[in-house]
């Protein structure tokens, strides 16, 4: 008679096998608990992340929470078989979100929804995350993953992070002191960061027929480094400059810098956007060119070279721009609360 724990499982004959969750779970506390202070309680595994809400020097601290995924970049991911910068991206990406309003992040969650859970994959992931959060101070004390065979293509999966942060409800950065004569600052991103990539991947695929092996026209890397390129962090480097110098931040992502900074402007006041003040890294010329977007639809698609925009009043720019290394790429001028572009 067969025992019962060498009979192949029904839900695992179905697609979804527990116990491979189970024993890769059990594998990744190490990396978790590297993310870890002393605010983390309980342990991993259980219905709910726990964090001792302590925060001393804050006299009216503010949470502020962020949800995002990475969009189709993981469809890079998937056909380059490297996941752990996806994982850095998702983290990243969540970050930035609460940094525009002064935030600093407490904690992190992540959800892996797959076809199928595949080891090494998952590995790769939690590397991604935890190296993230431990860059950004963050811990990462959860998350969910999910098996569901017949909703993913094989060797397919989703992401989706959640991050929550605190900020001193008086230190808040919202953008309603910004007003005409103020001047905006540029970081410079790192490439495509997590946005525009279906249009990305259509030009360079099917239009330019290149591989992802294939050298970027014109640069020494691969169009697959190229498009894995890290979605950077400006928390850490946001936080060096001086209480109250900031009057507005806009993480640009999905919408560009068209879509993205009317969310921080007051009603009357439009951001004017000098695109000949910065030159655009190589790969959104090649996007442009040769797919034949019109000029002002690649400033809503992509960042455009520029990852974070800081407002500052004129008399404070030179100061801010040395911490950040960032650029004046614009100014705010009297208006109806959009993005207006000069080419």
């Amino acid at each position: 008679m067969k025992s019962v724990g060498r009979k192949k499982k029904a839900y695992a004959s179905a697609g979804v096998d527990v116990d491979l969750g189970n024993r890769l779970k059990r594998h990744l506390q190490l990396l978790v608990k590297q993310t870890h202070g002393p605010q983390v309680l309980g342990r991993i595994g259980g219905f709910g992340g726990l964090f001792r809400a302590n925060f001393s020097g804050l006299r009216e601290p503010v949470l502020v929470a962020s949800i995002d995924g990475v969009g189709t970049k993981l469809k890079i991911a998937f056909a380059m078989n490297k996941h752990d910068t996806v994982g850095a991206d998702l983290v990243n990406h969540c970050v930035n979100d609460i940094a525009v309003l002064g935030a600093r992040p407490l904690f992190f969650l992540d959800y892996i929804g797959c076809e199928k859970l595949d080891p090494d994959t998952f590995q790769q992931l939690l590397r991604g995350f935890s190296r993230a959060c431990r860059s950004a101070g963050c811990a990462l004390i959860g998350g969910e993953t999910a098996q569901m065979p017949g909703m993913y293509r094989k060797g397919e999966y989703d992401l989706a992070g959640c991050i929550v942060g605190v900020v001193e409800r008086g230190k808040i950065i919202d953008g309603s002191r910004i007003e005409p004569g103020d001047a905006v600052l540029g970081l410079a991103s790192n490439g495509l960061h997590t946005n525009g990539y279906s249009l990305a991947r259509k030009i360079l695929f099917e239009k330019m027929r290149l591989k992802l092996g294939s050298q970027l026209p014109g640069s020494a890397t691969t169009v697959g480094k190229e498009l894995l390129r890290v979605h950077k962090n400006y928390q850490p480097l946001v936080t060096k400059v001086p209480t109250g110098l900031m009057k507005g931040m806009a993480h640009i992502t999905g919408g560009g810098l068209i879509d993205n900074l009317p969310r921080i402007l007051p009603a009357n006041c439009d951001a004017v956007i000098e695109t000949k003040s910065w030159k655009a890294p190589a790969i959104f010329q090649i996007l442009r060119q040769n797919g034949g977007v019109d000029p002002e639809e690649m400033y809503q698609v992509f960042n455009m070279g520029i990852g974070m925009v800081v407002i500052v009043a004129p008399q404070n720019a030179v100061k801010v721009m040395a911490i950040l290394r960032a650029k004046q790429i614009g100014r705010i001028e009297r208006g109806t609360g959009t993005t207006r572009l000069v080419f």
